[in-house]
């Protein structure tokens, strides 16, 4: 092999060399980033951690009537889900901080939601207080006045009124994977995060129901 040949040769070999460096340079540059991307996901649900004694108290007392409540294998963050009062003021679940909370996504529109509603009313009667408060959050686009009105028609007395005009709470809980429809209720720990949920209705006002959201407020009061 001549000298020209040698060097040719050589040359070919470090860049192969270089290639094969950068080629592993760029894998390893990746497999940072995915872990980086894998530590702040973790830092972000470490916010609501699984609560299994919460867990448990959920899914121990959803019998007979609120059979299809179901405790979150993967609680979230709810402080944030926000809306109007019936004078049009801004609230948030982070408003409630303390209390567990039953919170109710409904529509007028939404025949379910319509019929589930007079238990509700019933259940914040029974169970409202410094611990424990039914959220319904009514999503009808537009004004407050749909909601409003049957009310009135309705005759609910002990539920206040909120209203999402804008169906972004129905959209954050349907990007969340945690429902595709109405209605849909979320048990909510005294921490702000949604530990428990059901889609469709259920008959609030049972005793099945009393007795989960006993368990539920007794729970809350544990864990505060």
């Amino acid at each position: 092999m001549t000298v020209e040949k040698s060097r040719r040769f050589f040359d070919r070999r470090l860049l192969g060399i270089a290639g094969l460096a950068l080629v592993f340079g760029i894998v390893a540059g990746v497999g940072v980033l995915y872990v980086t991307e894998r530590g702040s996901g973790n830092a972000v649900a470490a916010a609501c951690p699984l609560d299994e004694a919460f867990a448990a108290a959920v899914d121990d007392n959803a019998t007979g009537e609120v059979a299809a409540v179901r405790a979150l294998d993967e609680p979230f963050d709810a402080t944030t889900i926000a809306f109007k009062d019936e004078s049009g003021k801004d609230i948030s679940i982070a408003d409630f901080s303390g209390k567990s909370l039953l919170v109710n996504i409904w529509a007028t529109w939404c025949v379910p939601c319509r019929a589930e509603m007079p238990a509700l009313d019933a259940l914040e009667r029974q169970e409202g207080g410094a611990d424990f408060a039914v959220v319904p959050i009514s999503v009808d686009m537009g004004d407050i006045d749909k909601p409003k009105k049957f009310y009135a028609e309705t005759n609910l007395q002990s539920l206040p009124l909120y209203h999402d005009g804008s169906l972004a709470t129905f959209n954050d809980l349907k990007s969340k994977g945690v429902t595709l429809g109405l209605p849909v209720s979320l048990i909510v720990g005294p921490d702000g995060c949604a530990k428990g949920v059901i889609t469709g209705p259920a008959e609030w006002a049972s005793p099945d129901a009393i007795r989960l959201i006993e368990a539920v407020k007794r729970e809350g009061s544990a864990g505060a």
